[in-house]
């Protein structure tokens, strides 16, 4: 188990994974194994929509969004697809991280 030094003492980091679920069309954060976030997404030809991405209240306020979209846009970038970016959080990380700007339509 890996600590983190906190002011307060020491707190165990978080095991975190992105994963595709084809099934239900999304992008699923897991922390410590426990849903915390999902990207929703839509097939159209060759380009992923994202029409809304969600984080567990109790878990905002750590990064975990960018994080799940980050690991959504890799995927979609070995996958060699595109993105629409339909999702406010999606075009506006998009924006902030030139080096997906080529997935966006």
């Amino acid at each position: 188990m890996r600590l983190l030094g906190g002011l307060g003492g020491y707190r165990r980091a978080m095991a975190i994974d992105v994963r595709r679920n084809d099934d239900l069309s999304r992008y699923e954060l897991l922390v410590d194994d426990e849903l915390a976030g999902i990207a929703d997404y839509r097939v159209e030809g060759d380009t992923l929509v994202f029409p809304h991405t969600e984080i567990n209240p109790r878990m905002r306020g750590r990064g975990l969004g960018e994080q799940l979209v980050r690991g959504a846009l890799d995927d979609v970038q070995r996958r060699g697809a595109k993105v629409q970016p339909r999702c406010s959080f999606v075009k506006e990380f998009i924006q902030h991280n030139p080096e997906y700007a080529e997935l966006a339509q």
